[in-house]
């Protein structure tokens, strides 16, 4: 548990302090997205294939926190970086040097408690770095439409 409240502690602050990019409306979907998107993913991954888990294999509380506190967190750093007009050589590079960042804190999570909070099933770090890259890319996807969606409304 303490390295899940260190993480929460560093994450958030770097997200909230060094965001420079993204609006509160931005952040309110980006928080929300990533919650429903990652309880939904893990509805099947975690609970009915027991591929990992936090902290338990059963449904708890403690599991929870890293989905409402570290991963959007994590995601705000990710969009407030990336270079949305750089080259598809720079894009293509944040993306790798991203997950390989994702997969290094991976790793510290599967320490034993109190450091760690999350165990691997039948998932393996691969098995991330292949998904990693596709959910940062579906990340993308939602952050340009909600910018697209602000642009052409007009609120009353």
């Amino acid at each position: 548990m303490i390295g899940l409240i260190i993480a929460i502690l560093i994450f958030n602050f770097i997200a909230f302090k060094g965001n420079k990019v993204l609006t509160a409306n931005q952040i309110v979907h980006i928080w929300c997205f990533t919650i429903a998107f990652q309880t939904t993913f893990d509805v099947f991954i975690e609970f009915k294939y027991h591929a990992y888990w936090y902290f338990s294999k059963e449904v708890d509380w403690a599991g929870e926190i890293p989905h409402l506190f570290v991963v959007p967190a994590v995601n705000m750093i990710f969009l407030n970086w990336f270079p949305f007009n750089g080259t598809y050589v720079k894009k293509a590079s944040y993306i790798i040097l991203f997950v390989i960042a994702i997969l290094c804190y991976e790793m510290i999570t599967l320490f034993p408690e109190p450091w760690g909070y999350f165990h691997y099933g039948w998932w393996k770090l691969w098995h991330a770095a292949i998904l990693d890259p596709i959910l940062l890319l579906i990340l993308l996807g939602y952050y340009r439409w909600i910018c697209r969606i602000e642009r052409r409304t007009v609120c009353r």
